[in-house]
């Protein structure tokens, strides 16, 4: 089947065809016709099966042919995200596919100016993409409203739910109108996001795409078993020895993600990090260098990575292996998209071996191990068996914080004075008072 037996108009075909693409994904085959049907939809389906074009087909079809126009300040179809990057690439896909059509789009998010965008959806947006935080900002400042509202899309719900957003989405959902369209999008809907879909929903098509803990059979999986201080100087030796031109590596922490790139730029190899304490400027320019090849390595935290969207992605690094074993899916479901083949490769060190165990009993199946020369490890990996819990081997103790995305806490300076020894008779201490009287 084509796009062009799913109903879409002639305007859109013509984009998806200057897109290059000619079958529909089974999710797009699916979604498109349920919501063309004006329908209600849940869809579960991993990151790479061309989700995106599923809910914004559709919608630009539905938006061009009802003849109506957004009025100022006015949106008829909002997308809510988790993150910046997806945010930008959802509107990307907006763009691209609605060129031929007379709507207009918007991408609102936070880390950037808000008077840029306040300007913009001053006019009325057909489509307006958005995260969460941003979009409360600007219905606070009455920039935005909706009484027009036709469509509301939650992309990546789990992922939502799991950044705490779960609030904030409670607070959109007050002061959207109660007649719309909804169509929700998640790698899973089991627990909160089941129970928040109940909240929204009405009797939707239910849509399922590849169970989410099974990785796609088009990425060629494997480990290197490596000491830990040893992880830098293999990255950039397998990176220069197979001549990598566009290679994703991910990172547990901020800190870890600089240093890596720091470590790759030393060695001849470009690279740039990207994560959570980046400007948003600075994390655009990261991925628009790596997607053009200006920038061979990017280096990632997870929450920075979510959703970014890169054609044919040939290599995925794990530098460190994810302590959430589903994380891992997500991470090689970076490559290997739309059909295209992709590698994906994990540095595994004694200390993993925890995380290890757990990512194969999520996923089925035993990852070959392949010792790269001139690396290999002065404690050996041993052999795991499926369905077999490791404990977990307890790390000291830092003396400071992680806190979420790998950012530390800076250390609270030591004053010099010897602690006062507590529960021995002397008083408490009471509480230094701020000049205006709060403590």
């Amino acid at each position: 089947m084509s796009f062009a037996d799913l109903g879409l108009s002639s305007s859109i075909l013509k984009a998806v065809s200057d897109m290059g693409y000619e079958t529909p994904t089974p999710i797009q085959l699916q979604a498109i016709p349920a919501v063309l049907a004006q329908r209600d939809l849940l869809a579960a389906a991993q990151t790479g099966t061309g989700k995106t074009a599923g809910f914004t087909l559709p919608i630009l079809h539905r938006l061009s042919e009802s003849g109506n126009q957004a009025r100022g300040n006015q949106v008829r179809a909002l997308v809510l995200t988790p993150t910046r990057e997806l945010a930008a690439q959802v509107e990307e896909s907006v763009v691209n596919y609605g060129k031929y059509l007379p709507l207009r789009s918007a991408v609102v998010f936070g880390g950037v100016k808000i008077n840029p965008q306040m300007i913009k959806l001053k006019r009325g947006v057909d489509i307006l993409v958005a995260t969460p935080g941003r979009l409360l900002d600007l219905h606070n400042q009455n920039a935005v409203r909706f009484d027009q509202l036709e469509i509301l899309v939650l992309d990546e719900a789990d992922r939502m739910l799991d950044m705490g957003f779960i609030n904030d989405i409670k607070k959109i959902l007050r002061v959207l109108p109660k007649e719309r369209q909804n169509l929700m999008f998640s790698a899973t809907f089991a627990g909160d996001v089941r129970t928040l879909a109940k909240t929204i929903v009405n009797n939707p098509v239910e849509i399922a795409v590849a169970p989410t803990v099974t990785t796609a059979k088009s990425v060629t999986q494997w480990i290197i078993p490596v000491d830990k201080g040893s992880k830098p100087s293999l990255l950039t030796q397998v990176i220069g020895d197979n001549n990598w031109q566009q290679v994703l590596v991910f990172s547990k922490t901020k800190h870890g993600a600089n240093r890596l790139a720091a470590k790759l730029e030393s060695s001849k190899i470009t690279a740039a990090a990207i994560h959570g304490n980046k400007s948003q400027g600075a994390r655009t320019r990261a991925l628009a260098d790596f997607k053009s090849g200006a920038v061979r390595v990017l280096v990632a935290t997870d929450i920075a990575a979510r959703g970014l969207d890169i054609d044919e992605l040939p290599h995925v690094i794990n530098f460190d292996l994810p302590n959430v074993p589903a994380d891992y899916v997500h991470r090689i479901g970076r490559t290997g998209r739309a059909g295209a083949s992709g590698e994906a490769l994990s540095f595994v060190c004694h200390e993993d071996l925890d995380l290890l165990a757990d990512i194969q009993n999520l996923t089925g199946e035993l990852l070959e191990r392949r010792e790269y020369p001139g690396f290999k490890p002065e404690r050996a990996l041993p052999d795991l068996a499926l369905n077999v819990k490791i404990p977990r081997i307890k790390k000291p103790k830092p003396a400071r914080s992680e806190h979420r995305d790998g950012q530390r806490a800076p250390a609270r300076p030591s004053s010099g004075r010897t602690p006062r020894p507590q529960g021995d008779g002397n008083k408490t201490r009471q509480p230094r008072r701020s000049p205006n009287g709060n403590s």
